[in-house]
């Protein structure tokens, strides 16, 4: 939970809109799931890939799923908002390296798409 806490708060500072979804919530220690407004996370999740940075859009619930996560309907987000959704996956590999690799790589990708 520390790396990805260290994550989360980077993000949260990084990028302007970005929301942790459930944050003060108990929640799965290797997961963070965001929301970026203005940003398409589908898009996001491919420009990501290009910089070397594993992600996904929406939320494990749903993997698969042509729509919005039923959970983050449940947590209250509008479609739009569960489309702007990213998920960064952790676990027990995961390295400081490589959250400071998503540290730089997802406020730039989301600078990239929202010019």
């Amino acid at each position: 939970a520390a790396l990805r806490d260290r994550l989360a708060a980077g993000l949260s500072a990084r990028v302007a809109g970005a929301v942790v979804s459930g944050a003060g919530a108990e929640r799965v220690p290797g997961i963070l799931h965001l929301r970026l407004a203005g940003v398409e996370a589908d898009a996001l999740v491919v420009l990501l890939d290009t910089l070397g940075v594993a992600a996904s859009a929406g939320a494990a619930c749903s993997s698969g799923a042509v729509g919005p996560s039923h959970v983050l309907g449940a947590l209250g987000l509008a479609t739009g908002e569960a489309r702007s959704g990213l998920r960064l996956s952790l676990g027990p590999t995961t390295t400081a390296d490589e959250v400071d690799l998503a540290l730089a790589a997802v406020p730039e990708a989301v600078r990239r798409l929202r010019a």
